[in-house]
């Protein structure tokens, strides 16, 4: 370090720098878990070196790189970090936006059931109403209306097949 300061050779900091690369990788692998992420530290640490040895004298190089490389990896992970927190919220905020578009959709759907319902005729509404909506069993239906199980079986299936054909036709407007 002295022969460096000196003469600010910078061939005398590469050959200082090294020798002291094996323990710049040690200690970003120690941190980072990536051998190719390491070695990459390892360069940016040596640039910031070269750099501050520049306009400071530093007494024990080993420490000093040793102390560089560890807040190197911090820093790094820490930014690592607040980007995947970053993501995880604009993630986040996309996830609400789908939830609420889906809602309005529901809505929408729910809105098209209505219309479509108050469409069919009075066997059929009432019919399909009792089944879908209130959970009735064919005979309760039959019991509540009047109307034999065959007639409230062929109300609930040409209601649900009408109730079908008006939504399509209402979300084929809708998406047109």
């Amino acid at each position: 370090m002295e022969q460096f300061y000196n003469t600010h050779d910078n061939r005398l900091l590469g050959t200082l720098l090294q020798r002291y690369t094996m323990l710049l990788l040690g200690v970003c692998m120690k941190y980072l878990k990536n051998e190719e992420l390491a070695k990459d530290c390892v360069q940016h640490i040596f640039l910031k070196a070269i750099s501050e040895l520049q306009k400071y004298q530093v007494a024990h190089i080993k420490s000093w790189l040793y102390k560089i490389a560890c807040n190197h990896c911090l820093t790094y992970l820490r930014d690592k970090h607040e980007s995947t927190r970053e993501l995880s919220e604009t993630i986040a905020a996309e996830d609400e936006l789908f939830a609420k578009a889906d809602s309005l959709k529901k809505d929408a759907m729910l809105t098209y059931m209505e219309e479509a319902l108050d469409q069919l005729n009075a066997e059929q509404k009432t019919c399909v109403t009792l089944f879908y909506l209130q959970k009735k069993s064919y005979s309760e239906i039959s019991a509540i209306t009047g109307y034999s199980m065959m007639q409230v079986k062929s109300s609930i299936q040409n209601g649900k097949r009408k109730l079908k054909q008006l939504i399509e036709m209402k979300l084929g407007q809708h998406n047109a």
